[in-house]
């Protein structure tokens, strides 16, 4: 295995948030993560992201363990929290030059991540003047215009319209091909069509799930 997650741990206070987290995933596929609203979902892509500490545990890629070396992570792992990173006052391209160097930029633009995501046609354009699936598209770009091996993506389709959706899901459709390990944590049922194996996250444990087309026993799951 690629990625390794073991016995991952987080409390706050005397509330457990995650109790034993462990999956695995394979290079060049998908691990979807459900769960409802407060389920320690984003805490825990948060830890494998070095944004926060957990309690306990590990995560191995190629035999090193990210939280015992975090200096590591930014170098392999690209992530894109729920909320919004962007800077609202620039344009598309001063966001990513906060982040990448010009001629990286050129180079995505014109053969890469940044030209598949469609953001050649809004570099001008204020953060605070875009869509949400501009904002979206650029939140990603900015996580992977390096070529990180692992892309972490907390809701990465949330409130999108279908054009939106259909541009990052085609991204990540070529990541994956092209060797990539994506973690991703959804309430969309479409986005499960991009993962290899799904897991539900419940009162602090990770359940495995095969999602089968039935919302209503998804909900219930939930």
């Amino acid at each position: 295995m690629e990625v390794e997650v073991t016995g991952i741990r987080k409390s706050y206070s005397k509330k457990t948030v995650l109790e034993d987290i462990s999956f695995s995933v394979e290079r060049g596929s998908c691990v979807g993560i459900l769960g409802s609203n407060g389920s320690g979902k984003s805490t825990l892509l948060s830890i494998l992201a070095g944004v926060r500490r957990a309690d306990g545990g590990s995560f191995f890629y190629q035999g090193t363990d990210l939280l015992r070396r975090s200096g590591q992570i930014p170098k392999v792992l690209g992530y894109v929290p729920q909320g919004d990173p962007l800077m609202e006052e620039l344009n598309a391209w001063d966001n990513l030059r906060l982040w990448h160097d010009r001629k990286t930029i050129q180079r995505e633009l014109a053969d890469g991540a940044l030209g598949m995501l469609g953001i050649d046609s809004f570099l001008k354009t204020s953060v605070h003047r875009m869509s949400e699936g501009m904002k979206k598209r650029l939140s990603i770009g900015c996580a992977v215009a390096s070529r990180p091996e692992i892309l972490v993506l907390d809701e990465p389709s949330a409130a999108l319209d279908l054009v939106c959706k259909e541009s990052i899901y085609r991204y990540l459709e070529a990541y994956k091909a092209a060797g990539g390990i994506v973690l991703l944590t959804t309430h969309d049922v479409q986005d499960l069509e991009l993962c290899n194996v799904c897991y539900v996250l419940k009162d602090g444990r990770l359940m495995p799930y095969r999602y089968d087309g039935d919302f209503h026993k998804l909900a219930e799951e939930l």
